[in-house]
């Protein structure tokens, strides 16, 4: 192969450049990659299983074979070493939220329950009062003997005030 002495020269020149920059380039690669492989926090599963002797075995490996496997999240990244304590503190307002919402929900039973018995009471207090208004009808009570004894006008009357003031007090008007 006859080259002239100019093509010679070109190719020792593009040789020359090509030998410089080839370890430029894997050094370039091989900082960037150990970047990203240094950047990545290890993120390996663990899981979890009885063997065929019952033993508990714990590996970062599934085993093999149609054995019921429990995966287990590894511990938190050592990017924030609080963690620990942050996720104790969300458990925490998560069970004071709860214990404050069961409280509420009791209370809001007990209201209810108090609501109910008051509209009964009320209800009941007007019908004393529209019993003790009816003059003509002759109502009694029954002594401790067992005997029926009439009530008089001025017992009527003190029931009906009594039975009306607990309405004035206590239950809505309407």
């Amino acid at each position: 192969m006859n080259r002239s002495p100019r093509s010679t020269m070109y190719a020792c020149a593009m040789q020359g450049r090509r030998s410089r920059r080839s370890p430029v380039r894997p050094l370039v690669n091989a900082i960037v990659l150990g970047t990203f492989c240094v950047a990545q926090p290890a993120q390996g599963a663990l899981y979890k299983w009885v063997d065929a002797n019952g033993r508990v075995v714990y590996s970062d490996q599934p085993p093999a074979g149609d054995i019921k496997v429990e995966t287990i999240s590894g511990p938190p990244p050592p990017s924030n070493p609080n963690a620990p304590k942050d996720l104790a503190n969300k458990q925490l307002e998560s069970k004071k939220q709860q214990t404050e919402a069961a409280a509420n929900a009791k209370t809001a039973v007990q209201q209810r329950a108090d609501a109910e018995k008051r509209v009964e009471a009320c209800r009941d207090a007007r019908a004393e009062v529209a019993r003790m208004a009816a003059d003509q009808i002759l109502l009694y009570t029954i002594n401790e003997k067992g005997e029926q004894v009439f009530l008089n006008d001025a017992d009527r009357k003190r029931r009906r005030e009594t039975a009306e003031l607990f309405i004035k007090n206590n239950c809505p008007q309407g």
